[in-house]
């Protein structure tokens, strides 16, 4: 599956949908961006259970201020709706893949949990 690219009007009904979405922050003047694309598309390639979309900071600043992005590329991952990850910064292949399995590996009624815990 190839990447989606996501905006303002369709990020909050794609990273709300049930399984895992993972999230590219980036913008075209960004060398490590560049360089992270091959990687996150590959891994695209050999997940199509998994949504990857991106999000282009510059077309889309509104949602870069939402999420606060102070450095690109930012990566997000969504599970069942909920934020489980994000961190500025390119990641190379293996550790792309670990952070794929560690969301994979979530006891999500615990996540929820927390994250109730959290807002009460």
């Amino acid at each position: 599956m190839a990447t989606v690219d996501l905006t303002t009007a369709t990020f909050d009904e794609t990273v709300s949908q049930d399984g895992i979405v993972l999230v590219d922050f980036w913008a075209e003047w960004c060398g490590p961006c560049k360089a992270f694309a091959p990687i996150y598309g590959a891994l695209s390639e050999d997940k199509p259970e998994i949504t990857f979309a991106k999000v282009d900071t510059e077309a889309n600043q509104e949602l870069s201020n939402r999420y606060q992005i102070t450095a690109i590329p930012t990566l997000m991952a969504f599970r069942d709706g909920i934020m489980v990850f994000s961190q500025p910064g390119a990641l190379p292949a293996p550790a792309l893949q670990q952070l794929v399995s560690a969301v994979e590996g979530l006891d999500m009624d615990d996540v929820r949990k927390q994250v109730a815990a959290q807002q009460s």
